[in-house]
């Protein structure tokens, strides 16, 4: 019966638990260089799909002459909003995107900064932040 007590292959617990502890180093060292570049990747997205509707906007403004107003918001890039020239939908896909934080893009026009201003406010969604919480802006 002793023999095949011995005989028997596998880990012990102390080895587990060592194992355990490696891992946990390894991650405690390398996720926070991860973090931070998953915030900058939502960042570039948000500016990459202001770029997009920034095209999206223009080609607007190329066949009706304006911008379309913070009334008819994005909405008029997708649906006719009775504008003479109207020749869209300007965008490939049947929504307005929303931001990479789940929230909708900020449209005035005429804007602050520019015939209309378009943008997001970041991880914190309020205006204003540093890093992750930089608003990301048309005009910049």
């Amino acid at each position: 019966m002793n023999k095949r007590i011995k005989d028997r292959k596998g880990f012990t617990l102390i080895e587990l638990l060592v194992v355990m502890v490696i891992i946990g180093l390894l991650a405690a060292l390398v996720g926070p260089k991860l973090f931070p570049k998953l915030g900058k990747g939502k960042q570039s997205a948000a500016k990459a799909q202001i770029e997009l509707l920034g095209q999206a906007l223009d080609q607007f403004r190329l066949d009706t002459g304006r911008y379309p107003t913070t009334s008819e918001g994005l909405d008029a890039l997708l649906q006719d909003p009775g504008v003479d020239g109207w020749d869209g939908p300007y965008l490939r896909k049947n929504h307005i995107p929303k931001d990479p934080w789940g929230r909708p893009y900020e449209y005035q026009s005429p804007g602050s900064h520019g015939d209309y201003d378009l943008l997001s406010y970041g991880a914190d969604g309020s205006p204003g932040g540093d890093g992750e919480n930089r608003d990301i802006v048309s005009w910049e």
